[in-house]
């Protein structure tokens, strides 16, 4: 397999003038510049959201990643921030598209820089994590395209372990460390 690379690195056009790479300046975190016509691109991050959801035994819901990256993985119900929405929207759509459960309530966590690596590309990701409440656990359905599984099991090093992204881990960490004095929808 290749080394990723990062979005700025294999970014060599410019998106205004079409001039080609050898009038494009960047720097290893950005901008692009293009030296022909002084168009400035910066690489900042996306956003993507993750939810933990808990059932009324306190147990966390977890899916298992069905393709890359971290395929076989574990995961929250998350993901990319579509363009014109809120995180707390694109949390509500992404828990909804992922396991077929209805958010009632949610309340922020924390957020986390992550690398989302597809296809050889690296892009930069801020993750923003939120506790939720959905109407009823009974009948999680995973979306077979993204999920492998999805069940509840209680949140222990272990399972912190197993997660596909380090952002994960660090939401699930902050959690234990935070849960007796908030987030309140636990």
């Amino acid at each position: 397999m290749e080394h990723p690379q990062n979005l700025q690195d294999v970014f060599c056009y410019c998106p205004q003038c079409g001039s080609g790479p050898s009038p494009a300046v960047h720097s290893a975190v950005g901008p692009f510049s293009c030296a022909q016509c002084g168009f400035v691109l910066y690489f900042g991050p996306r956003v993507a959201v993750g939810a933990l959801v808990f059932d009324a035994n306190q147990r966390l819901l977890f899916i298992r990643r069905n393709r890359d990256p971290g395929k076989g993985k574990l995961g929250l119900p998350g993901g990319f921030v579509d363009p014109g929405e809120g995180v707390e929207e694109a949390t509500i759509r992404e828990v909804a598209e992922e396991v077929a459960l209805d958010v009632t309530n949610l309340e922020y966590l924390c957020s986390a820089p992550n690398i989302y690596t597809y296809k050889g590309i690296s892009l930069p990701v801020t993750d923003v994590f939120f506790v939720c409440q959905v109407q009823c656990t009974d009948h999680t359905v995973p979306e077979q395209n993204e999920i492998s599984e999805c069940f509840f099991a209680e949140l222990t090093s272990h399972q912190i372990r197993q997660m596909a992204f380090p952002s994960n881990q660090t939401a699930l960490e902050y959690y234990l460390a935070h849960a007796s004095r908030g987030p309140s929808l636990r």
